[in-house]
């Protein structure tokens, strides 16, 4: 599976798959995409191209309906990550845009909603809807510094990857919203926690504060309250940023980061 790892792009040919999601986050369904989790290095592997894209999906909410609280808010965090990074990725195009927003506002009216009542029917369907549309967003444009860093969490301390999206996503846009300021402040107001009249800068400081918000409402813990040991984490900081790098991911970003300033991420985001 090394063979197909970034930065190679695989386009075929390839077995047909036919995708049923259970889950209404990661949106793979609908995306070019696949992750391949190298037990040698503890390294989750983006492996990218057309031939991973499914030749059909059937998307049906009702196979998520046994999702429990945590999974639900964790795959849910993981489809508005998917959005917002394809909104703000220097890869973003029209086709991929409108997705994008309409996802953001989809989910900031029911994420909220499902995780409080897993029965909701309503807001079931509409986060399965949201993170299909997401998957087709960032598979069109692409994520970006939020899922670069997510991986390896993931790979060396098996958090899940929406958790530990969620783990990073409020720190890391009030890192990178000053380089995109109007597209940040979209996605804020898309989301509900800005309005039209509030001017960019001020939109996309409510859009960091809106996920810190959002996180806290899902107990989204962080690192050390979830369990993982300091002195490790700070050890394989440097090898996490170094393979956070290596995935490509980071290079979508607005503000592309350099491994000292993703080491200093990883520390600003463990307690």
């Amino acid at each position: 599976m090394r063979d197909y790892r970034a930065p190679h792009i695989n386009l075929g040919p390839a077995l047909p798959v036919i995708a049923v999601p259970t889950t209404a986050g990661s949106g793979s369904e609908a995306t070019q995409f696949t992750i391949i989790t190298d037990s040698a290095t503890d390294e989750k592997m983006l492996c990218p191209g057309p031939a991973f894209l499914p030749v059909a999906a059937v998307v049906d909410f009702e196979l998520t309906l046994s999702m429990p609280a945590r999974l639900t808010a964790d795959t849910g965090v993981d489809a508005l990550t998917h959005a917002v990074e394809a909104y703000v990725s220097r890869k973003a195009n029209p086709f991929s845009d409108v997705l994008a927003l309409n996802a953001i506002r989809t989910i900031g009216r029911h994420l909220r909603r499902v995780y409080a009542d897993g029965r909701d029917l309503e807001a079931r369907e509409a986060m399965m809807l949201a993170a299909t549309q997401a998957g087709i967003a960032f598979s069109n444009s692409s994520v970006a510094l939020v899922h670069g860093m997510s991986r390896p969490i993931g790979a060396h301390f098996h958090v899940a990857h929406g958790l530990s999206n969620a783990m990073l996503f409020p720190a890391l846009t009030a890192f990178s919203a000053p380089a995109a300021e109007s597209r940040y402040a979209d996605c804020a107001r898309a989301l509900g926690a800005a309005t039209e009249g509030d001017s960019d800068a001020l939109a996309a400081d409510k859009l960091v504060e809106a996920l810190r918000s959002l996180c806290k409402d899902l107990d989204v813990p962080t690192p050390r309250a979830h369990g993982i040991d300091k002195d490790e984490w700070f050890r394989l900081s440097p090898l996490m940023a170094e393979q956070a790098l290596a995935s490509g991911s980071p290079a979508n970003n607005p503000v592309v980061p350099t491994v000292d300033e993703i080491q200093d991420l990883y520390a600003q985001i463990y307690a």
